[in-house]
C-alpha cells in the first residue's frame, strides 16, 4: 500500500525556519489556507526557496497556476508580513485613542461608550500619556439601573492594563495575545510613556485585509482613478506621493497622510459621508471606523477654494 508522505518541516532549512511560529499561527487560526500553505509551499513545487523574495515569488506563481485563490494568496502574504512588522507600524496613535477619565461619572461613560461601539477603552489620569487601566463596556452593565447607578465608582472596575513596547513584532504579540486572552494593549515608547494602543483585531486584519472591499486597487497601488476627475484613494496614502501625482500643494507639517490631514481638518475622527475641500481638491469619507479612515473620494475642482475651507455634509449613514 502506498502512503503519501507528509510534507517537510519547517525546520529544514534556515530560511522556513524562521517561518515556524508563523506556520504554527496559520494552522491554528486558519485551518483552510494552511492546507494552502503546505500545498502550495511542499508537494507543488520541487525547488526550496532561497530568499524571502523567492518564497513569495513561488506563492504568488501557484496563484497565477490558479493552485490557490487572490483571497488565499493575499492571507498568506499577510501571514509572512506579520513577522517582519512591530506594532509601531499598525497602532493606534494617542490623538487617536477613544479613552476615559478615572474621575468620570457614569453619566459620562454611558453616552461615549454607546457612540463609539468599543468593548475596552483605556483609563487615563492627568493626561494620556498616563493609562491607570481598561474598562470593558460590559462591567458598566451591572449599573445601568437607577439605584445601582448611585454606587457607581469607576475604580471598582479598572481592570490592569496590558503594555508593550512599539518594537515589539506582530507575530510574538498575537501569540501573547493568544496565551493570555488579552484583547488590547497600551503601545509605550522607550520612555514607558503611552504613544498609542493596539488590538487583536488590529493584528489579525494585517492577515485578512480589510473584510469588505469593492475597490480593485493594483498591486502597490494606493489611488485608483475612475474619471479625469474623481479617485478613490486609500487614507494611508504619503501627502507627499499625492503632492506629487497630482501637482498639489497640501501641507505636510504634523501629517503624513491623506487621512490623517482629512481627520485635523475636520477636528475629529471623521464619519463616512463627511466632507473636507483642501487646496483645490474634494475629499468625501467613503470608508471609515471609529479608530480611523479607511478610503476617500476624492475630486478636482475646477475652481480653487480656500486652503482648510470644509464643506457641511450629513453623512448618508444618518437616514
Amino acid at each position: 500500500m502506498n502512503h503519501e508522505e507528509p510534507p517537510p518541516r519547517l525546520t529544514h532549512s534556515p530560511i522556513l525556519a524562521g517561518l515556524a511560529p508563523v506556520h504554527t499561527l496559520l494552522r491554528r487560526l486558519f485551518g483552510p489556507v494552511h492546507h494552502y500553505f503546505s500545498e502550495v509551499l511542499y508537494r507543488r513545487f520541487g525547488i526550496e526557496p532561497r530568499d524571502r523574495e523567492q518564497l513569495l515569488g513561488q506563492i504568488r506563481q501557484a496563484k497565477r497556476r490558479f493552485l490557490i485563490d487572490s483571497e488565499s494568496l493575499s492571507m498568506i502574504e499577510g501571514v509572512l508580513q506579520v513577522s517582519e512588522l512591530r506594532v509601531r507600524d499598525i497602532m493606534i496613535p494617542r490623538p487617536q485613542m477613544d479613552v476615559v477619565s478615572r474621575e468620570a461619572a457614569l453619566e459620562e461613560l454611558l453616552p461615549m461608550v454607546v457612540s463609539s461601539g468599543h468593548s475596552r477603552f483605556p483609563v487615563i489620569g492627568d493626561d494620556r500619556d498616563e493609562v491607570v487601566g481598561l474598562l470593558l463596556a460590559k462591567d458598566l452593565l451591572a449599573y445601568c439601573g437607577r439605584e445601582a447607578a448611585r454606587s457607581f465608582d469607576i475604580h471598582d472596575l479598572l481592570r490592569p492594563a496590558v503594555f508593550v513596547p512599539e518594537s515589539k513584532r506582530l507575530n510574538v504579540l498575537l501569540r501573547e495575545f493568544r496565551a493570555s486572552r488579552n484583547h488590547m494593549a497600551i503601545v509605550v515608547d522607550e520612555y514607558g510613556t503611552a504613544g498609542g494602543l493596539v488590538t487583536i483585531e488590529d493584528v489579525l486584519e494585517q492577515i485578512v485585509g480589510d473584510i469588505e472591499d469593492e475597490y480593485d486597487f493594483d498591486e502597490g497601488a494606493a489611488i485608483l482613478k475612475h474619471s479625469d476627475t474623481e479617485y478613490i484613494a486609500k487614507a494611508q496614502t504619503p501627502i507627499e506621493d499625492f503632492n506629487q501625482m497630482f501637482e498639489a500643494c497640501l501641507e505636510i507639517s504634523d501629517f503624513d497622510t491623506l487621512g490623517g490631514l482629512v481627520t485635523h481638518a475636520l477636528g475629529h475622527l471623521p464619519k463616512r459621508g463627511e466632507v473636507v475641500v483642501l487646496c483645490g481638491f474634494r475629499f468625501e469619507v467613503v470608508r471609515a471606523d471609529s479608530r480611523r479612515v479607511h478610503l476617500l473620494n476624492i475630486q478636482r475642482l475646477a475652481s480653487r477654494p480656500e486652503t482648510g475651507e470644509t464643506v457641511p455634509v450629513i453623512p448618508d449613514h444618518v437616514f
